[in-house]
C-alpha cells in the first residue's frame, strides 16, 4: 500500500508543477494590462491660464496740415486725336496754374487717364451712332500751405480744369498723434479689465497678448465745378476742420 500511494503522488506533484509555471506565464504576460493604472499627477507648465480679454480705444483730435485736391479735365471731341490734342492743351495750363499756386511738382500726380467713344442713341431703336470721343485726365495736388488752396482751386479753374472731385484734408505726419492715441488706448482696455477683476474677486497678473488697429481718418470736402472756369470775382471759400486719429487695442490679461 505504501509503495503504490508512493507511486501516484510523484505524476500528481510533476502536474500541480507544470501548472503552477503556467500560471506564473500568464502573470507575467497579462500582469501590466490587469493592475488600474496609477493617477497622473498634472504639469503646472501645460495648465491653461486664466485671461481676461477687453478692447480699448484712444482717439487724439488733430488740425490738418495739407489737403489733397483732385481737379481734371474731360472733354469731347469727334476724333480721338483731336480730343487728345484738346485734353493735353487744357491740363497742361492746369498743371501751371497749380505751379503758380505755390504746388510743387513732386506733389501733382496723374491719378487718372480715359478716352472712349460717345454713342448717340437714336429714340426709334435704331443702331447707335458713333459721335466722338470723350478723354478726361485727373490729377491730384497736394497743398502744404493750406492758406493757398483757395488760390490752388481756382486758379486750376480758371485755367480750363471742368473737374474739382474733392478736397480731402489729413495730418502729414500723424505718428505724434498715434503715440496719444495707442497710450489713450491702453489706459481705457487697463480700465475695463481691472473692472471685470474686481467684479470676479481677482486680480491682473500680467498681459498675455496685444493687437493693434490704427486709423487715421480724413476728412473729404466734395465739391463740383461746372465747366466754363470759376467766377474770377468770387474767391472759394474752403475750411480745414479738425481729423480724428483712431487706435484701437485688443488686450488679453492674465489672472490666477
Amino acid at each position: 500500500m505504501t509503495s503504490s500511494t508512493g507511486s501516484l503522488s510523484r505524476p500528481r506533484l510533476g502536474w500541480l508543477a507544470a501548472g503552477a509555471f503556467a500560471g506564473l506565464a500568464l502573470a507575467v504576460a497579462f500582469g501590466p494590462a490587469l493592475v488600474p493604472p496609477a493617477a497622473r499627477a498634472v504639469d503646472p507648465a501645460t495648465a491653461p491660464e486664466h485671461t481676461i480679454s477687453v478692447s480699448g480705444l484712444g482717439r487724439v483730435t488733430v488740425v490738418p496740415d495739407v489737403a489733397d485736391v483732385s481737379v481734371g479735365v474731360s472733354l469731347t471731341r469727334t476724333t480721338v486725336n483731336d480730343a487728345q490734342a484738346a485734353a493735353a492743351t487744357a491740363m497742361t495750363a492746369v498743371i501751371a496754374a497749380l505751379h503758380k499756386a505755390g504746388v510743387a511738382d513732386k506733389d501733382i500726380q496723374t491719378t487718372s487717364l480715359t478716352l472712349q467713344p460717345v454713342y448717340d442713341y437714336p429714340a426709334n431703336g435704331s443702331a447707335p451712332k458713333l459721335t466722338g470721343y470723350q478723354i478726361a485726365n485727373t490729377v491730384q495736388a497736394t497743398v502744404r500751405e493750406l492758406g493757398t488752396i483757395s488760390d490752388v482751386i481756382d486758379g486750376a479753374l480758371a485755367a480750363g480744369a471742368t473737374t474739382l472731385n474733392g478736397i480731402t484734408f489729413r495730418v502729414d505726419d500723424p505718428s505724434a498723434a498715434e503715440a496719444q492715441a495707442r497710450v489713450a488706448a491702453m489706459q481705457d482696455a487697463r480700465s475695463k479689465a481691472d473692472q471685470l477683476a474686481k467684479a470676479a474677486g481677482v486680480s491682473i497678473t500680467g498681459v498675455a497678448s496685444i493687437t493693434e488697429q490704427s486709423e487715421n481718418v480724413p476728412v473729404p470736402v466734395p465739391y463740383f465745378a461746372a465747366a466754363g472756369g470759376a467766377d474770377k470775382a468770387a474767391s472759394t471759400p474752403v475750411q480745414a476742420g479738425t481729423n480724428e486719429v483712431d487706435v484701437s487695442v485688443s488686450v488679453v490679461y492674465l489672472i490666477p
